[in-house]
């Protein structure tokens, strides 16, 4: 059993959280509005802090969860922040979905305050989180992540270390990158098939077995057809994941054409008023043009 504090109980926080105490380990919580936090100590148990600071005090591992850079420094720094609390010797583990360069910011801070650092972000959405099924991709030392994977391993089916700090969160881009582009063409193959008058229930449950599979076409392409989006990974999210990647790509080169070009079709899902439907909702813009 583990001395853990988890910081951030939204979406996929929440649940998270719920498994490393389903795990068997001591966990204490923070949550921007407490009453959330006192609602999870009444679910699964452990206790709730006032502060991240609070939370961190003396634990063996800090995760961290919240919406973005600017979130993320606002719990992590200043007199507040968890690595005040930390103790030398302690893993701060973030499974924000941010940019790289935080990521190297906040390792370089923590190990000057003698802390270890694992930009962790997490794949598989809401389902996976409260599965306790997520992949979840790292960066940073790999004495720190051998301490921190059999916790981590709580919620997760496949914990793996990329690299050294910020690799975490540009292994989470390419998987942003692949997404985007992998359901505007799921959207357009169901658009099209509807419009050809096939039964798609039999057309997906063809092609899911062959090269076009994937796992947006087994668990999105029957919504799709059905034009229910209330559910899932929203649209405000993956524009700023989209927004992190081409960013990044700006920095290094990297031509995203299609990334881009996606970005805008989800701008135009936001106008429509599905900034918080799932992110398959690219199918609106062309079913209902």
């Amino acid at each position: 059993m583990a001395k853990v504090a988890f910081i951030g109980l939204g979406v996929m926080g929440y649940p998270m959280a719920g498994h490393l105490s389903a795990g068997g380990h001591d966990v204490t919580v923070y949550n921007r509005t407490a009453a959330k936090a006192k609602k999870w100590v009444k679910k699964y148990g452990g206790k709730s802090a006032r502060t991240p600071r609070e939370a961190a005090k003396n634990k063996e591992f800090v995760f961290i969860c919240v919406g973005n850079d600017d979130d993320l420094r606002s719990v992590v720094l200043g007199d507040k922040g968890a690595l005040a609390g930390m103790s030398k010797g302690s893993i701060l583990i973030d499974n924000t979905t941010a940019s790289a360069n935080v990521a190297r910011e906040l390792h370089a801070t923590a190990r000057k305050a003698g802390v270890g650092f694992i930009d962790a972000p997490v794949s598989g959405g809401q389902a996976g989180a409260e599965n306790g099924v997520l992949t979840v991709m790292c960066g940073g030392g790999k004495s720190h992540f051998k301490k921190a994977q059999p916790v981590i391993d709580c919620f997760a089916q496949q914990v793996t270390l990329i690299g050294g700090p910020g690799s975490g969160q540009l292994t989470k881009m390419v998987n942003q990158i692949c997404i985007a582009g992998l359901v505007q063409g799921l959207s357009e193959g169901v658009n099209f098939g509807l419009k050809a008058g096939l039964d798609m229930d039999k057309v997906i449950d063809t092609i899911s077995k062959g090269a076009a599979g994937s796992w947006q076409m087994v668990n999105r392409a029957e919504t799709m057809c059905k034009g229910e989006f209330e559910f899932g990974f929203a649209v405000d999210w993956m524009r700023k994941d989209l927004g992190i990647c081409l960013e990044e790509a700006d920095s290094n080169g990297a031509r995203l054409p299609v990334a881009a070009l996606v970005d805008q079709f989800y701008a135009t899902v936001q106008a429509r008023g599905g900034q918080r439907w799932d992110t398959s909702a690219l199918i609106h813009l062309l079913m209902n043009e």
